[in-house]
């Protein structure tokens, strides 16, 4: 019985985290990615880009992070022509954990890993 009640529990914290997985991919797809579209911001691109300079996920993190806490162009990876086409990043007024949680999000999204096949 103990055994049962426990695969229940586990089985309602997984199905929770998924719907708060949901939940987050589409508030950062509203308050990001939905800005992203309208620019025409290629999100790949700069996911290869920052993949290219930086190499692991950690690094890209904490490069993502340290750049959408102080956005300026001495400080992006993106090439200064960049900036003729797209508009300059402006500053956010979001708390430091939502925005890793949103870098994290956008890494999975855009994760190539995710689109090799083995």
């Amino acid at each position: 019985m103990g055994k049962l009640i426990g695969i229940f529990i586990l089985m309602y914290t997984f199905a929770s985290s998924e719907d708060s997985i949901q939940l987050d991919t589409k508030q950062l797809q509203q308050e990001c990615l939905q800005c992203h579209q309208k620019q025409q911001i290629p999100n790949e691109m700069v996911y290869r880009r920052y993949l290219s300079i930086y190499s692991t996920h950690a690094r890209i993190k904490e490069a993502m992070v340290a750049y959408l806490k102080n956005p300026q162009k001495e400080h992006s990876i993106m090439p200064s022509q960049f900036f003729l086409k797209f508009p300059m990043k402006e500053k956010q007024n979001i708390d430091e954990e939502r925005l890793i949680k949103d870098v994290e999000l956008y890494l999975d999204m855009f994760d190539i890993k995710k689109k090799l096949a083995l």
